[in-house]
């Protein structure tokens, strides 16, 4: 399905792997991991704009929320006109419902075609997208603290030691990956929900049993589906850069916010029982 993407993501993670194989050995796996680090920051890097147009539009959002409020009120028993109200409503102040679901969308066939990529470094195998033969052999005989990249912890033991490593070692490097990126991806979402104002209650409901939710279910599929070091790396590293831009993004709306209301004509209504002053002709 996300065949067309495989070669520009192994692409960028060959330059990358070329770039640090150079400073340190080729065959490290140092080298490896930073080629892994750099795609997930290129790839992000690329998708900033809509990042924080993303988040513009949140902003947007927020401030129709009593609006939208009343537009259910009054079309309660209306559930066609009411979503069509809603998205009127929308359009007319260039938001979207949707629109915070694009950055996340973009980022799906990048990390299918990771995946495949990593685990298309087999013995066997003369060339993997990008890489050569010399290219595949690096990557197998690169390890973290004795984990392979390539490899997952719930493999079979045979497969393991025919790739030189084994399940202790699988566990030292993989579960502490699975921890940090289970905490960065819980630091984002809730700091997320703490910035939302006046959110819809049920929302709010299913946002905070993702913010559990989404930790637990990497440590589970890390440790009983086939997911390799290598993708666990790519967790973390996107998930920690996810937390970092929160950061930086919210800083910058919040300034632009700030000078655009600072912009704005001040009008000093009269105080209580003062009549206003009228114009001399």
């Amino acid at each position: 399905m996300f065949d067309f993407i495989l070669f520009p993501v192994s692409a960028v993670l060959w330059f990358w792997h070329a770039v640090f194989g150079a400073v340190f050995s080729p065959d490290s796996g140092l080298a490896w991991v930073l080629a892994i680090v750099f795609l997930v920051f290129t790839i992000r890097a690329v998708l900033l704009k809509p990042a924080l147009s993303q988040l513009r539009s949140a902003r947007r959002s927020q401030k129709l929320a009593p609006q939208v409020q009343k537009i259910r009120e009054r079309y309660r028993n209306d559930q066609r006109r009411m979503a069509s109200e809603v998205q009127k409503l929308h359009a007319a102040e260039g938001t979207s419902a949707f629109a915070g679901c694009l950055p996340a969308l973009l980022q799906i066939p990048v990390f299918f075609s990771l995946y495949w990529v990593l685990r298309d470094f087999t013995p066997g195998a003369q060339s993997n997208q990008a890489f050569d033969r010399a290219g595949v052999l690096s990557f197998l005989n690169a390890d973290v603290f004795g984990a392979k990249l390539g490899n997952w912890i719930n493999q079979p033991v045979a497969e393991l030691a025919a790739f030189g490593t084994d399940r202790p070692h699988m566990i030292a490097v993989g579960v502490p990956l699975m921890v940090l990126a289970g905490l960065a991806t819980f630091l984002s979402m809730r700091m997320s929900m703490r910035r939302q104002v006046n959110p819809n209650p049920q929302l709010a409901s299913i946002t905070a049993f993702m913010t559990y939710l989404a930790p637990v279910s990497m440590l589970v599929s890390g440790l009983f589906f086939p997911v390799p070091i290598g993708v666990l790396l790519y967790f973390l590293a996107t998930n920690a850069w996810t937390f970092g831009q929160q950061q930086v993004l919210t800083w910058f709306v919040d300034r632009e916010e700030a000078r655009a209301e600072a912009a704005r004509p001040k009008v000093i209504a009269p105080r209580p029982g003062q009549k206003p002053k009228q114009r001399k002709r």
